[in-house]
C-alpha cells in the first residue's frame, strides 16, 4: 500500500466478482475527521484497521482512490470431533491465496440432528464455503441437502482420501466420530511429555536433562518456549534453557548423550524487536542493553561460535513459524534416534 500511494496509483474500492467473496465495503472518511479505529463505530477489526492505514495517504486521496484486494467469506466448518482436522486444512489452502482472510465459524462435536440444525440455521444466516468432517450418512444427507438449498459449496474433506484408502486397502470402512482422539498409550505419551516440559522450561531442573528427548538452547526470545510446547504436544520429551550473557551454561549440559542438543537463532533484528515490544508490554526500560544493537548482536554471534563448537544443530527461526520449526527438529529427532538405536559397530 505504501508503493501505491508513494506513486499515486489509480486504486478503487470494488466488489469482487466471485459471488462468496466481496471486498471489504470501507466506509470510512480518509480525507475527513475520523483518526482511529475507534472512529469507526460498526466496523469490525478488520476494517477499522483499514480505515485507520487509510489515513496514512496524501491529503486528497479518498478512498475512492484506492482497490483494496482484501476480500473476506464465510467459512463454515462442521465436525463430529474437535474440529483440529477441518482448521488446519483450510488454514493451509487459505494461505495459498493473497489478501483472502477467511470469516472461520466452528462447529464441533456435532453428532445429532439437533445439534446439525443448529449449525445448519447459521449457515443459511451467513451462506459460504461449508467443510465437513462427519460419518454419520444421515447427517451428511442432511447437511448436504441444506447447503444445495441455499446453493453453498459443501465439501467432506476426509471422503477423497477414504475412497482412496478403501480401495487402496480393500477394506470396508467402520465410521466412527472422533476415532483419532482415543485414550491410548500415545495419548498418555503426549501427556506425560507435556508434563515434562512445563517443568524444565527456561532452564529449570537442569539435573533431569538426560531424561528428555529434546533440548533447545538459544539467547532470549528465540522461540524456545513455544517451540518446546508444541513438540510436547507430539510426544516429544522437551527441555530449553536460555543463553544469557556472561552467565556459563551447566557443565552437566556437554556430556549429554540421550536428548538431542538444537541451538536456536535468530537475526538480531528479529530478536531486538521482539524484546521491545516484550519490554513495552512490562512498561520496562526501552535504553536496556537487553535491546541494544551491539550487545545483541554480540550474544547472536556468541551463541553462534557455541553450537558451532559442540557440534550441535542449529535452526534459524527468522522467517519460520513455530510448527516449521518444530517439523525441522522432528526430523532430526528421528535421526538423533536412529543413531542411538543403531547396533554398536563390531570392533
Amino acid at each position: 500500500m505504501k508503493n501505491a500511494a508513494a506513486a499515486h496509483s489509480p486504486i478503487r474500492l470494488a466488489r469482487n466478482p466471485q459471488p462468496a467473496i466481496c471486498a471489504i465495503p470501507l466506509n470510512c472518511a480518509v480525507d475527513g475527521e475520523a483518526k482511529n479505529s475507534k472512529d469507526f463505530p460498526g466496523r469490525g477489526p478488520v476494517e477499522s484497521a483499514l480505515c485507520t492505514a487509510l489515513q496514512a495517504f496524501p491529503a486528497g486521496v479518498g478512498t475512492k482512490d484506492f482497490l483494496l484486494p482484501i476480500s473476506y467469506f464465510h467459512l463454515h466448518l462442521v465436525s463430529d470431533a474437535t474440529g483440529e482436522t477441518l482448521i488446519a486444512v483450510s488454514r493451509a489452502v487459505v494461505a495459498q491465496f493473497d489478501n483472502i482472510y477467511p470469516m472461520e465459524h466452528l462447529y464441533p462435536m456435532v453428532r445429532s440432528p439437533a445439534q446439525l440444525d443448529r449449525a445448519i440455521a447459521e449457515i443459511e444466516a451467513a451462506p459460504g464455503l461449508v467443510l465437513f468432517t462427519l460419518v454419520d450418512r444421515a447427517l451428511i444427507e442432511k447437511l448436504e441437502a441444506a447447503c444445495r438449498a441455499i446453493r453453498a459449496p459443501c465439501l467432506s474433506v476426509l471422503q477423497p482420501i477414504l475412497d482412496h484408502f478403501q480401495s487402496y486397502l480393500g477394506r470396508a470402512v467402520n465410521p466412527r466420530p472422533g476415532a483419532q482422539h482415543t485414550l491410548n498409550s500415545e495419548y498418555f505419551k503426549r501427556i506425560d511429555a507435556l508434563n515434562y516440559t512445563m517443568m524444565h522450561d527456561d532452564g529449570q531442573l537442569q539435573e533431569n536433562y538426560e531424561e528428555a528427548d529434546v533440548l533447545l538452547i538459544g539467547v532470549s526470545r528465540s522461540s524456545k518456549t513455544p517451540t518446546s510446547i508444541y513438540l510436547a504436544n507430539r510426544g516429544i520429551k522437551t527441555a530449553n534453557i536460555p543463553l544469557v550473557p556472561n552467565v556459563p551454561l551447566p557443565k552437566s549440559i556437554f556430556s549429554l548423550r540421550h536428548p538431542l542438543i538444537v541451538g536456536l537463532i535468530a537475526t538480531p533484528e528479529r530478536i531486538i524487536a521482539i524484546r521491545q515490544n516484550r519490554l513495552e508490554a512490562l512498561h520496562g526500560d526501552l535504553n536496556s542493553p537487553y535491546v541494544d544493537r551491539a550487545a545483541v548482536c554480540e550474544e547472536v554471534a556468541q551463541a553462534r561460535r557455541l553450537f558451532t563448537q559442540q557440534g550441535w544443530s542449529v535452526i534459524d527461526v527468522t522467517r519460520r513459524s513455530i510448527e516449521e520449526t518444530a517439523a525441522a527438529i522432528i526430523d532430526l529427532h528421528r535421526i538423533h534416534r536412529a543413531k542411538l538405536d543403531a547396533p554398536p559397530k563390531p570392533s
